[in-house]
């Protein structure tokens, strides 16, 4: 896997190249399906293809939870509508400092389907404007590359089943906000609180004030640590922004809890913790 950040500077030169990275927009609003695919409409990175939470990176809500993994099959169709290979380099980007789609597509990418160059736009929007990085207003959300054949080897190893969870010693790691995990507020899901034994480690304190990641350094004391860890959230999204904070720290993976507290609560059998 190569290195998980790429400046805007270093992609600006990237898109010159003969062999350009794929780029793919990854911006969402939760609670807003058609979010991504208005704003990728009204300005966008030139060359990017729109990929949408909903749609794109996970199954119907149910059981799974809210944003449960597609089918292997159907995100391998994704992948090969988007011209995804494992030669090409692939950037994602959005414009919540990755917290949202772009992690969960750099995940779905590098650590399940084992693609060997995907890296996140450090900073994203935001950071490409300050460099001088030019938008476009034109194109269709929906257009597809020329296809590829990659069907990729799926990592299930990289993530763990609910069933697991509870009977797993890893330390488990939330990235929800410090109020969701203690049960003092719960916007989302009917049920606040988290899982017992579980630590709170908000995705936002992964980024620095600019909205870039903190350095490795930084990230490698503030992350929690453990011989096992399993990282997990509201649905799957944001605690795709904690592996990749592990990543960019260069420490080991965590295995993604991909169902997260929306799935845990279906059961009610299962046990729930409030305060910290």
């Amino acid at each position: 896997m190569t290195k998980p950040l790429i400046s805007a500077a270093t992609l600006a030169d990237a898109l010159e190249e003969t062999h350009p990275p794929r780029l793919l927009d990854c911006r969402a609003r939760l609670g807003e399906p058609d979010a991504g695919r208005r704003l990728w409409v009204e300005a966008h990175l030139p060359g990017s293809l729109h990929v949408d939470l909903d749609r794109d990176l996970a199954a119907a809500p149910g059981a799974g939870g809210r944003h449960p993994l597609p089918d292997p099959e159907a995100f391998t169709a994704v992948l090969q509508r988007l011209g995804i290979t494992p030669q090409q380099p692939v950037v994602v980007y959005d414009d919540m400092g990755g917290q949202l789609a772009a992690a969960r597509t750099w995940w779905m990418l590098a650590c399940w389907a084992g693609h060997p160059d995907v890296r996140l736009l450090d900073g994203g929007l935001k950071a490409w404007l300050a460099a001088g990085g030019e938008l476009r207003e034109d194109g269709d959300p929906d257009a597809v590359a020329a296809a590829s054949d990659w069907r990729p080897a799926y990592r299930d190893a990289a993530l763990v089943a609910v069933d697991e969870v509870a009977a797993d010693g890893a330390l488990k790691v939330d990235a929800r906000s410090s109020e969701r995990f203690r049960g003092e507020a719960e916007p989302v899901d009917p049920v606040a609180g988290h899982i017992p034994g579980a630590v709170c480690r908000p995705s936002a304190d992964n980024l620095d004030a600019s909205g870039h990641f903190k350095r490795a350094e930084v990230l490698a004391r503030e992350l929690p640590e453990a011989d096992a860890l399993i990282a997990y959230c509201g649905s799957g999204v944001t605690a795709c922004h904690n592996v990749l904070a592990y990543a960019v720290a260069g420490r080991a993976l965590p295995r993604l809890f991909v169902g997260s507290w929306s799935e845990w609560i279906r059961d009610p059998e299962r046990p729930i913790a409030t305060g910290d």
